[in-house]
């Protein structure tokens, strides 16, 4: 992963983990997103999700929470 990427894995991350701490407490909200498919495939350069929208990411997990994968 390049410095580029890394950052903007870093910024998504830290928004997602923001909108889960809406509905879930710190711990649940960082071991949620960090053991979702969701994060695999943000830090997959090859998948370019990086460079998406936070909320785009957000929706994408929200997807992946209520039917148990990424559609």
């Amino acid at each position: 992963m390049n410095k580029r990427m890394q950052y903007l894995v870093e910024g998504i991350s830290k928004d997602i983990i923001g909108y889960l701490m809406e509905d879930y407490d710190l711990t649940t909200a960082l071991k949620e997103f960090y053991n979702s498919e969701t994060f695999v495939k943000l830090s997959d350069e090859a998948t370019g999700l990086y460079i998406e929208s936070s909320a785009y990411v957000y929706e994408i997990l929200k997807s992946e929470f209520k039917y148990g994968r990424i559609q």
